[in-house]
């Protein structure tokens, strides 16, 4: 699993000329965590473990990018193409339904294999309110299941994010480029402007998005909410993928 942090970042002082002297303080300390997080996730696994135990607050968390879809994880780097459930989001369209465990056989008829999950023909994805069949093996029993798409929101914890981190691929880490803009700050909370490039493990082409990262502070300086925007439409289009109905 690639956990691909983003990048390094200055602080933008024209943005606190006007605060007050603690608010100065508060704001350049808060840019450097900032600085020294983003910077960690180009350096490496350890780095970025590391970055995360020191600066996060416990009770901090990582806000994922909502989507439309079933609202589980698997892993996408199982090379036999077994997709098995790992993870399943609260309050997701899939909670009532699946249970950690469960192996998905086809998905509207399609068989589960290697070829058919990277290419993307397991269609998961698609309009809210549309209803998905599926099979499924639960032990040693084979399930026929239905599951309507919704939107699905979902936060990490810090434990949980360092657990996930902890299992990824320290030789398949980081960016392969990045560009810093930008960071700002005001009171508790700090935006960084970057660009990132990457290439896609399928199709081999070369990508690049901006992205705005928000952190929030506590009042001890250590982060207790992170999640960032990005171009998603631009990334697909960059890889020869179109919306469509």
């Amino acid at each position: 699993m690639k956990y691909k942090l983003l990048a390094a970042l200055a602080l933008s002082a024209s943005f606190l000329g006007m605060s007050a002297c603690s608010d100065v303080e508060a704001g350049s300390s808060n840019a450097e965590t900032v600085k020294a997080w983003l910077s960690a996730g180009q350096i490496g696994q350890e780095a970025t473990i590391n970055a995360v135990k020191e600066h996060m607050a416990d009770d901090g968390l990582f806000y994922r990018p909502r989507y439309v879809g079933f609202g589980f994880t698997f892993d996408n780097t199982d090379e036999s193409g077994r997709m098995v459930v790992e993870t399943i989001v609260p309050g997701g369209p899939a909670s009532t339904v699946l249970q950690v465990g469960d192996e998905f056989m086809s998905v509207r008829g399609v068989e589960v294999n290697a070829d058919n999950r990277d290419s993307g023909k397991l269609r998961f994805r698609g309009a809210p309110g549309e209803e998905v069949s599926a099979v499924i093996k639960r032990g040693d029993e084979m399930m026929d299941i239905t599951v309507t798409r919704g939107k699905v929101e979902s936060t990490v914890s810090k434990a949980n994010m360092i657990d996930w981190m902890s299992s990824g691929d320290p030789d398949d880490w980081g960016d392969d480029s990045f560009t810093l803009h930008e960071v700002v700050t005001s009171g508790d909370v700090a935006y960084a402007w970057t660009t990132i490039a990457n290439s896609d493990d399928v199709t081999g082409n070369t990508f690049e998005t901006h992205v705005v990262t928000r952190f929030e502070f506590n009042e001890d300086g250590k982060v207790v909410g992170i999640g960032n925007l990005r171009e998603g439409r631009f990334i697909l289009e960059q890889q020869g993928f179109s919306i469509t109905r």
